[in-house]
């Protein structure tokens, strides 16, 4: 799937045409360096390697400086692999958020935003005690029993428990493009999109 990198501006909406209010997503996408291109003969597969956002130099190091180099353009933060992209492209082209149209219908991944240490209510929707049976008074939120006695006498792998939230890779899938403005490098997609502001988004047609 052909795609570029982004940043995730902030939210916002849109009326359309019967003017029903929108929600909706805008990225910054692009402009993207093709910092290598994958070829059968050499790496056995196709693919172009795109590098988005600059990086100082002092953050760089020589092997990355060296990379770069050869596209002719200064270290990225963020490079990512693209497979399915059409037509010829060489080293050191530019991919621009042009190669999106309105009314595509793009995936878009990032890693969602991370949450912390959070309780079984809230992590996996367990509706708590809610003071029902058993004189239970200050255990609203408890998960109660995990079904361990002297027979299996462990706990399951996979039990739903208090833990880590957020912070894992997030794709969703098949969201509209409502606008594409070229001479900033925006998108406006329909609906929300994982990732905090100005997190990186990988959107893939």
């Amino acid at each position: 799937m052909s795609g570029l990198i982004g940043r995730k501006i902030g939210m916002t909406s849109l009326f359309d045409e019967n003017g029903k209010n929108i929600p909706c997503t805008v990225v910054e996408a692009g402009p993207c360096v093709i910092t290598q291109v994958r070829t059968d003969e050499v790496d056995g597969y196709t693919a172009l390697q795109l590098g988005f956002d600059d990086k100082k130099a002092k953050s760089s190091n020589k092997a990355l400086d060296g990379h770069f180099k050869k596209a002719g353009t200064t270290a990225k933060k963020k490079v990512i692999e693209f497979q399915g992209f059409d037509g010829e492209h060489k080293l050191g082209d530019q991919l621009t958020v042009e190669i999106f149209a309105e009314g595509d219908f793009v995936d878009v991944s990032a890693n969602s935003k991370g949450k912390g240490f959070q309780g079984v209510v809230k992590r996996h929707g367990f509706a708590g005690v809610g003071q029902a049976t058993h004189g239970q008074h200050n255990r609203l939120r408890a998960p109660g029993s995990i079904g361990a006695a002297s027979y299996p006498a462990r706990v399951f792998k996979g039990m739903r428990m208090a833990g880590r939230m957020g912070g894992n890779k997030v794709t969703v899938q098949n969201l509209r493009v409502l606008k594409v403005v070229p001479e900033k490098n925006l998108l406006v997609i329909k609906g929300a999109i994982p990732g905090h502001t100005n997190a990186y988004v990988i959107i893939q047609k």
